[in-house]
């Protein structure tokens, strides 16, 4: 196939319906060089005919030394069918959202998720046309999680997204990482609030430093203060000389996670440890001086934490110094994709299947949910997913997703006639309904699983008329 011809396809193929537009190869080049993807087409033999700036940016190679050659003398794969251009020509089939990792021309190893398919001219195979996303560094960041040893802390680099929200709060945390001023992280559960707040410590003058975490609502409020104050022996029957959150935290980092579950008695003694800097035991009568950065995460709007007396406005004030918002996943929705993927990658390794594509209605359906749950739920989706597929199964389709997925994309679109409260009732109840099932019933397991304390699920159980036995 003549360059010419290749262009003529293109031309035919944008076309729509009846009117059909008349570009000039020229017009045809300044179009595909203006879209944020790769894109490489290539003849029936095999032969790449189009090659634009960003493929050449993604594999790192000259275009000169890609057009007109052969695909498999420029690029090394192990195998013709890891090649998804020439998949395409052999099968005569489409793919969309298929990993493909192989070496460039210079041994660098490349990997894309990529959207392919065949030309046609008159019902015969003409070549090929693909899509091309980088996620190079996403697969080189899953490697390193692979072989990551417990001791090793999360960093931005570990942040999945490129979404302008999620990039906007990533910049701003990393400004963060200059000073040791508190801050606060507010974000809907399951949203990566815990991730910000260790990679702002990694990032800090701290990072050698010890990081402590304590979510305050996973708690009995008559052991949290011992448990973050430390004790002096005699404080109680039985009580011992003992440190404190805060003073093992010294020179480091202190997570407070869920600080709206914090009893305002505590909140108090919060407050005048973050303004003096100095921690008293429980039942001692002397203070120590402390050097504790302080990271506070909420997962609900403080400012109707303090209206309902949840959350002493003082200590707010206090510790919003800086203030990071986590946008939730369904006002990111461009974060699925690479999400999707590191996740695949990792329940790949952990239950040694070779899923490598994902059809075009499971991707659909994944952008078409809204995620109470954020990340977390999308993670236990794909572990759902990939615990339904056979064994020699490569691909995820829609056949795999948790029911509600089935039945949010047959019911009818929602009308103003249903109450909202009743609305949100019933999904939340399915929501819970359905993670309990995932983990047997188990309280423990589920809470953990979901990010939500023991004590908050079982609450939730009772309001939503929830059999325990599930």
């Amino acid at each position: 196939m003549s360059k010419k011809a290749g262009f003529a396809i293109i031309k035919e193929s944008i076309a729509k319906g009846e009117r059909r537009m008349v570009m000039s190869r020229e017009s045809v080049c300044q179009l595909l060089s203006l879209l944020d993807v790769g894109v490489h087409i290539i003849d029936h033999r095999g032969v790449t005919m189009y090659y634009n700036d960003q493929m050449a940016t993604i594999e790192g190679m000259d275009p000169t030394d890609v057009i007109n050659r052969p695909v498999q003398e420029v690029f090394s794969f192990k195998s013709v069918e890891d090649s998804t251009l020439l998949t395409a020509i052999h099968t005569k089939q489409s793919s969309r959202s298929r990993k493909q990792s192989y070496k460039n021309a210079y041994g660098h190893e490349v990997t894309t998720i990529n959207r392919t398919s065949p030309l046609y001219e008159a019902d015969q195979c003409i070549g090929a046309v693909e899509l091309s996303r980088d996620v190079t560094r996403l697969e080189h960041y899953m490697e390193q999680s692979a072989t990551k040893r417990q001791n090793e802390r999360f960093t931005f680099a570990d942040i999945i997204g490129h979404s302008k929200a999620l990039l906007r709060v990533i910049e701003e945390a990393k400004r963060a990482t200059r000073t040791t001023s508190s801050v606060l992280v507010i974000g809907e559960t399951g949203t990566g609030k815990e991730l910000f707040a260790e990679s702002i410590h990694t990032g800090s003058e701290r990072g050698n430093g010890p990081y402590v975490t304590q979510n305050c609502a996973a708690i009995p409020e008559t052991l949290l203060e011992s448990i973050l104050f430390g004790t002096a022996t005699g404080a109680f029957t039985g009580a011992k000389e003992k440190a404190g959150l805060f003073e093992q935290a010294d020179k480091g980092t202190l997570l407070l996670d869920e600080l709206n579950s914090l009893p305002m008695v505590l909140q108090a003694k919060l407050l005048r440890v973050l303004q003096d800097k100095r921690v008293r035991r429980v039942g001692a009568i002397q203070d120590q001086k402390v050097d504790v950065r302080v990271v506070a995460t909420m997962n609900e709007d403080p400012i109707v934490a303090i209206e309902e007396g949840r959350l002493r406005r003082d200590l707010y004030y206090r510790l919003n110094v800086v203030s990071l918002h986590v946008p939730p996943l369904r006002e990111r929705k461009e974060d699925i994709e690479p999400l999707v993927f590191s996740f695949v990658d990792k329940f790949n390794k952990r239950f040694n299947l070779k899923i490598r594509e994902m059809s075009e209605g499971f991707m659909r359906q994944l952008h078409d949910h809204d995620y109470p749950g954020n990340v977390r739920e999308l993670e236990h989706v794909i572990e759902g997913a990939m615990n339904f597929i056979d064994d020699q199964d490569v691909c995820l389709r829609q056949e795999h997703l948790p029911n509600y997925f089935a039945v949010a994309e047959r019911s009818e679109p929602a009308t103003t006639s249903q109450n909202f409260h009743d609305y949100m009732f019933e999904q939340e109840r399915q929501y819970l309904q359905l993670a309990l099932q995932e983990h047997h019933g188990n309280i423990s397991q589920t809470a953990k699983a979901i990010g939500m304390s023991r004590q908050t699920l079982q609450y939730r159980i009772k309001k939503l008329n929830i059999k325990e036995d599930t």
